[in-house]
């Protein structure tokens, strides 16, 4: 097998195997540096569908009617008796945090007359004998509804069915429904026909596959999280990317609205959203039904240790540069704080008991923590200084990975690096998106980096095809090869580079914004690239 590997490598540098013979020396004695069990991890960013309609396992697009267009995903099936039989009302006094719901008025109508129909992520996937899970929220002063739910494949035939009685409740309630698919279909819809009489108000409609992760209600798609499994990561670095940043502070990520019960979580436009004038996706938004807790027990499946990443007072660099002055960092630098207690704590702190109460009471052995991400110049060093003293004070145990900005080299770079390496950072996070010829050249990048001192994290890495190749086949061998030559620089000097991660990580055939990509998925299947 090696001799094959290296005759096709020869051959695709033009050489025949007789052409371009030559001899490797390998000494058995010795051995190198150790490589440390966090050398090779993942980087999970929300991008390219990753979270919702990729590995969170919602099949309902817009499920609380809180994009800025409220009833995205969804269409009015046959004709509304009057005008405002669909209102979507706003109770922002009373829930800010998902202040929409949908009300509808039915008139003595019956099956077949009036429904919604929602077409999921670029169309739901539905498997063959796979049960699925229907809930929602609702409010019904008088009387009782039925719900006549199907799912129904591209030609609009059936494959799974089922009733759900709503019952009058003058709060809102949670109710469900269970009903298996009798075929398979990569564009799937759900179909909800009402059948009653007044008016009903609906909220947080929801329709989850059972074989999620685990098991887990509510849960992750299996495929995608065993894709992550089976790479044996050493960590897994999360949230991001740039949606740590957000395209101005409006739509940076805060964890602390991720957590607890879903219908809590605040919804926002997910900043891929229309980044990409060719890659437009207006439906792009995160639910965080993918959130900290989550991303923790994850880490936790798959043996990885996590490596949150947090905004550190600024907002996208390219986009809008906000920063939060010096003055106001105390909020972020608190977040920051309380993260670790959410991670550490025991059941009897504050953020240690909402992890408890979320099933978790043991510690997720939280050992590290990002402070920003890609970002740099003075006002970042700035920022880092107020959080890295905060945080060493209170948790002296935990590491910190530092930006190194949006590029390997340069005068950006060059500034960073040293002034962090002055600061004695623990980690500093480079990254490297490179033609491949770059690649092949810094497979010594680190022989010569100094052997005491901070460590390297090389975050996000991937080896980039000429703009100029479409999309879709910028995962090819030349790439994978440029950065496997890097990544044996990388283990070589594992004394100096403590950490590695691949980016991105997952991308939807029909809804990326950003390629190459490790692993490609769509509706009903994942696989990984070269």
């Amino acid at each position: 097998m090696f001799r094959k590997l290296i005759a096709a490598v020869l051959l695709l540098n033009g050489l025949t195997a007789a052409e371009g013979q030559h001899t490797i020396a390998v000494n058995l004695n010795g051995p190198g540096v150790q490589v440390p069990a966090t050398m090779w991890g993942i980087f999970f960013e929300d991008i390219n569908m990753g979270a919702d309609g990729g590995i969170y396992a919602e099949l309902i697009k817009n499920r609380s009617f809180e994009f800025y267009r409220p009833m995205m995903g969804w269409k009015v099936l046959g004709k509304p008796q009057t005008e405002g039989d669909f209102e979507i009302m706003n109770r922002s006094s009373e829930n800010t945090a998902n202040p929409r719901f949908l009300r509808v008025t039915l008139h003595n109508s019956a099956k077949g007359s009036i429904g919604l129909v929602n077409e999921g992520f670029r169309g739901m996937g539905i498997k063959k004998d796979i049960t699925y899970h229907f809930s929602l929220q609702y409010r019904k002063s008088a009387g009782t509804v039925n719900l006549h739910l199907a799912l129904v494949n591209e030609a609009g035939q059936p494959i799974g069915e089922t009733v759900l009685t709503l019952n009058n409740s003058d709060t809102w309630k949670k109710d469900n429904a269970s009903f298996t698919a009798t075929a398979t279909a990569m564009k799937a819809k759900l179909n909800i026909w009402f059948e009653g009489d007044g008016p009903l108000d609906l909220d947080m409609i929801s329709l989850f596959p059972t074989d999620t992760w685990k098991n887990r209600p509510g849960g992750m798609r299996a495929d995608m999280v065993q894709k992550l499994a089976d790479l044996k990561p050493g960590f897994i670095r999360f949230p991001g990317g740039c949606i740590v940043e957000g395209f101005d502070l409006s739509t940076r990520y805060q964890w602390k609205k991720t957590i607890g019960p879903l219908e809590e979580r605040q919804l926002i436009i997910n900043r891929w959203n229309t980044e990409f004038a060719d890659r437009q996706a207006p439906d792009y938004f995160q639910s965080f039904g993918l959130g900290f807790f989550e991303y923790f027990q994850l880490a936790e499946d798959i043996g990885a240790q996590a490596l949150p990443i947090l905004n550190c007072g600024m907002a996208c660099q390219f986009n809008s540069s906000e920063l939060v002055p010096l003055a106001d960092l105390g909020p972020y630098v608190q977040d920051a704080l309380d993260l670790v207690e959410f991670a550490n704590g025991d059941t009897q702190t504050k953020w240690g008991s909402i992890r408890a109460a979320m099933g978790h009471p043991a510690s997720f052995h939280l050992q590290m923590i990002g402070i920003g991400n890609e970002n740099w110049g003075p006002q970042y060093l700035e920022r880092l200084a107020v959080f890295s003293k905060a945080i060493k004070e209170k948790y002296p145990e935990i590491k910190l990975v530092n930006s190194s900005g949006t590029d390997p080299i340069g005068a950006r770079f060059d500034y960073l690096n040293a002034a962090l390496r002055a600061s004695q950072a623990d980690l500093i996070d480079e990254h490297y998106y490179r033609p491949p010829q770059w690649f092949f050249s810094n497979a010594k990048r680190y022989d010569n980096y100094p052997r005491t001192g901070s460590r390297v994290f090389a975050g996000e890495y991937a080896s980039h095809m000429s703009w100029d190749i479409p999309g879709e086949k910028r995962n090819c061998w030349l790439s994978a090869l440029s950065e496997a030559a890097f990544m044996t620089g990388l283990e070589r000097n594992a004394d100096v580079v403590h950490m590695a991660s691949y980016a991105p990580l997952f991308a939807h055939a029909e809804g990326w914004q950003w390629s190459p990509d490790l692993i490609w998925v769509n509706n009903l299947q994942s696989y990984g690239s070269p």
